[in-house]
């Protein structure tokens, strides 16, 4: 495996675990508004609202990852959804933290 197979590899697997973490950071933020009853109300509707998101840069992250296994133009296109993916999930991963800080 070339080097930029191997730097294909890790920002497309770094993506990855980015947009992971905002899946699961919901998921616990859901569970928590849930158990709040009508208290959580409100972050459980916000939180309905971002499923797409965190599962549309979780599917472009694993994509990324798979094309990560062909040649340079896939490595290549590999980095580009892969790290873009990964700064998206982590853009929308801080905007929700910040909104439920302290909150729950």
């Amino acid at each position: 495996m070339d080097v930029v197979g191997i730097v294909a590899f890790l920002v497309a697997l770094l993506g990855l675990l980015a947009a992971l973490g905002h899946v699961g950071y919901l998921a616990m933020l859901n569970s928590a508004a849930r158990k709040r009853g009508a208290v959580g109300a409100t972050t459980a509707q916000y939180v309905n609202g971002r499923w797409k998101l965190a599962g549309g840069t979780a599917a472009v992250a694993a994509f990324a990852l798979l094309l990560t296994t062909g040649g340079l133009p896939l490595d290549i296109l590999g980095i580009l959804l892969g790290g873009g993916a990964g700064f998206a999930a982590k853009q929308a991963l801080d905007g929700t933290r910040a909104q439920f800080r302290g909150q729950i």
